[in-house]
């Protein structure tokens, strides 16, 4: 049974961790931070509005996590549409949980009961499977009893702005506790990525200079950049240097973009 609770503020910085964190925000910007290598790789993917990925899939211990994209309200002068997440699932099969997290609400269903939270509220649901803490305006943190616990923020984007929609960032805490077969966008990443960069050299920026990288059996042009996570600060967040794989990180992940595309926001298969 879920019962809804009271969260204290105290929680709100709780989930900062010193292990690898794993996550995408912006649009769609995907962050593997590494401080073992005091390092980090990032990559971009894009596709039409309307898309759902699948980020984490992970059969064994029965975990998956699909996102959806929403493009910008119009087309902006320079031509450009921005897509972000707006939209997640997060299911574990073997105990039946399921929720469904946009920028509007959070909708938890376990043991064939559900229950609805609001962005607009501090609360948590304390259940046999799963805890969920959100702190208003702010973020969502789900924690899989047993297993991962992924922290969701939430972006808010001035309601008359002629442009952006709020949006949503995934990031993963606790990988290590999901199995070596787990797979998915960023879940393919969770039990660490083997890869040397060398022949650093100027790029067509002063300040991004680009480098060769040798991972997977490829040779890869990268080039040093920065991507925000905003983890300790929800609204400018913290600039994270990273060498940034181009083409969708072609060569970087298994496969190509399109083959993490999925039917359903729960699909699991």
């Amino acid at each position: 049974m879920l019962t809804p609770a009271v969260a204290s503020h105290q929680y709100a910085r709780g989930y900062i961790a010193p292990h690898p964190v794993y996550l995408v925000d912006g649009d769609p910007h995907f962050i593997i931070e590494l401080p073992e290598r005091n390092d980090s790789l990032c990559f971009n993917i894009n596709n039409v509005p309307g898309t759902i990925f699948n980020l984490v899939r992970d059969r064994e211990s029965g975990v998956f996590v699909n996102g959806q994209i929403i493009g910008d309200k119009k087309i902006s002068p320079n031509g450009k549409i921005n897509t972000y997440f707006w939209r997640f699932g997060i299911v574990q099969q073997t105990s039946g949980v399921r929720l469904q997290v946009t920028t509007q609400d959070i909708s938890v269903l376990q043991d064939g009961k559900e229950v609805k939270l609001l962005w607009t509220d501090t609360a948590s649901l304390k259940g046999p499977n799963v805890d969920v803490l959100v702190t208003k305006d702010r973020s969502l943190t789900v924690t899989l009893k047993g297993s991962v616990k992924f922290v969701i923020l939430l972006h808010k984007v001035w309601k008359k702005h002629p442009y952006h929609r709020d949006y949503l960032g995934f990031y993963t805490l606790d990988t290590h506790l999901l199995s070596p077969s787990v797979h998915g966008l960023l879940g393919q990443f969770y039990h660490g990525i083997e890869y040397e960069v060398t022949d650093i050299r100027p790029g067509e920026s002063p300040e991004k200079p680009d480098a060769t990288m040798f991972t997977k059996g490829q040779q890869l042009n990268v080039t040093r950049g920065w991507q925000r996570d905003f983890r300790k600060d929800i609204k400018d967040g913290k600039n994270v240097p990273c060498w940034f794989i181009h083409s969708n990180g072609s060569g970087l992940i298994d496969g190509a973009p399109t083959d993490y595309i999925v039917s359903g926001l729960f699909t699991t298969v």
